[in-house]
């Protein structure tokens, strides 16, 4: 069983005990998140898509930890003006373990 959810205006494929880096989100870790806006629940032949959401289902996880991706390194130059900017930046992730399923 899966199902295709949205977290952030981002879209994910889950099944259960997959564990997923998220954007970053309020919630402190080993707490209990529930996303609503399930898209499609596939259950073996059967498959529920929504319109825009499928009613009733729901994705339940929880906060495991809240981490950085890995360093993007921005470097600006113009040739002969002596001018050289090195920037980095680390996107800000949560990582979350889906634990149920919930097909409406």
């Amino acid at each position: 069983m899966y199902a295709i959810v949205e977290i952030a205006g981002k879209q994910y494929k889950v099944s259960q005990d997959d564990t997923l880096y998220i954007p970053r989100q309020s919630a402190s870790t080993s707490t209990t998140l529930s996303f609503d806006k399930v898209l499609l629940v596939a259950d073996g032949e059967n498959v529920s898509v929504g319109t825009p959401t499928v009613e009733g289902a729901s994705v339940d996880a929880t906060v495991l930890d809240h981490v950085k991706a890995d360093k993007v390194l921005v470097f600006k130059k113009k040739r002969r003006k002596g001018y050289k900017v090195k920037r980095g930046h680390r996107q800000p992730y949560t990582q979350i373990k889906v634990t149920a399923l919930n097909a409406g």
